[in-house]
């Protein structure tokens, strides 16, 4: 008995050796697969006003250009991270931080929100990583605020206040009235379309800020436009606070006074809630649509099996997927070690490589980092023109890439200079 004890209480021991040998090999083996694994922190509005124009849907497409790019039979590990910044830059800040620091995080994605992708920039230049910004919308990030690790797709406030100015000022809509979202994005928009308004010879009447996020009843600006004699209301925001002002200035009868209202920036999701009958004849700038070539319908086709809300994708939720592919590829060739330890590099070469996708075709990045493709000039179609729930646009102009987007000299930014 005291034999068969004492083997007992050997196994045991050798049981609890081996035990121990693993929770030893752990910490290293997970050392190992995360130097060996690409981390994407996907950071963006989950629950607030822009939850369905950038939001989870991005974060899907970023997973699909992981997919379509076939990291694994490359031998690549690729995870994407999800988290809600709640458009306050203290948190959105607090979760980049985290993830640097402790996540073993090397790029992040989207931000949608132009207060937290400009400050977001100190710390991808301090810690050395990336920040592919789909959902912000300031110029500055690629004006005086850019810096060497930060691209910026798939718009910017100059590209759609130069596509939607032009336009209305093309016909007689010369005296403009903004109402416009209390933060960076918003003050940026207003600025940049100010400039090309009085360049093209109009006039700006008035503006009126807003509280952002949680305004909903803007009627008292709208008075004001009225009141200033405006033929143009722009709107310098998006999203719900978009939605809630065309809506407004169709029930306050600004289009039956001569007064025509702007979105500068809105996204098919915000034609579609609308609905054709109040969005009809209403014009807004892209960069994609869902049915502008085969290349863009073949990317949503494979899309939409994972679209469980049966939406479809933006221009924001399609630069999740191009940005995300073109850093793929980049990190393909510079090998995942290297990528992981000199985010600027990586960011240099994505700028070197010529860029190629379903969502936007060829382009290019300059030395600031803005994103290079045409813009597009889409109508909402009236209800008897529509063929499907998701028909809802027409194509209406197209803006070279090449004129797409501020020029580059005009923007301050440092690397342009070098």
């Amino acid at each position: 008995m005291a034999t068969s004890n004492m083997g007992i209480g050997r196994r045991a021991m050798l049981g609890t050796g081996a035990t121990l040998a693993g929770l030893a090999l752990a910490p290293r083996a997970r050392a190992q697969a995360a130097a060996q694994t690409i981390r994407i922190g996907f950071l963006t509005d989950l629950s607030g006003p822009y939850k369905d124009i950038t939001g989870e849907t991005g974060a899907i497409c970023a997973r699909q250009a992981i997919i379509d790019f076939d990291a694994a039979a490359k031998g690549m590990r690729v995870e994407v991270v999800v988290a809600d910044h709640q458009h306050r830059p203290d948190v959105g800040l607090g979760i980049i931080r985290e993830w640097f620091d402790k996540g073993d995080v090397d790029m992040i994605l989207d931000v949608g929100n132009s207060a937290i992708g400009l400050a977001a920039g100190t710390l991808v230049t301090e810690r050395n990583k990336i920040q592919l910004n789909t959902g912000a919308a300031s110029s500055d990030l690629t004006g005086k605020s850019c810096n060497a690790n930060t691209i910026h797709w798939p718009y910017d406030t100059w590209s759609n206040a130069n596509s939607a100015a032009r336009s209305l000022l093309g016909s007689g809509g010369d005296r403009w009235f903004f109402i416009t979202a209390d933060y960076a994005f918003g003050k940026a928009m207003q600025a940049d379309a100010t400039r090309i308004v009085e360049a093209g010879g109009g006039q700006v009447v008035g503006a009126a800020l807003h509280p952002f996020p949680g305004t909903s009843d803007f009627s008292s600006y709208l008075v004001q436009a009225r009141a200033r004699r405006a033929n143009v209301v722009a709107f310098a925001n998006a999203g719900a606070d978009t939605l809630n002002c065309v809506k407004q200035s169709a029930e306050f009868g600004l289009t039956r006074a001569g007064i025509r209202p702007a979105a500068l920036v809105a996204f098919i999701q915000d034609i579609k809630a609308l609905g054709l009958d109040v969005a009809q004849g209403l014009t807004i700038s892209e960069s994609f649509y869902w049915d502008l070539n085969d290349r863009t319908r073949a990317f949503t086709e494979r899309l939409k099996p994972r679209l469980t809300n049966g939406g479809m994708p933006n221009m924001d939720h399609a630069a999740a997927y191009s940005s995300t592919l073109h850093y793929l590829k980049v990190v393909a060739e510079m090998g995942v070690a290297r990528s992981k330890s000199d985010g600027r590099a990586v960011v240099a070469a994505m700028k070197a490589m010529p860029t190629d996708d379903d969502c936007f075709g060829r382009g290019s990045i300059r030395a600031d980092g803005r994103k290079i493709h045409p813009m597009y000039l889409f109508e909402a179609k009236k209800p008897s023109e529509s063929t499907g729930p998701w028909d809802l646009l027409k194509l209406v102009g197209t803006t070279p890439a090449d004129q797409a987007f501020r020029p580059l000299t005009e923007g301050g930014c440092a690397l342009a200079q070098n």
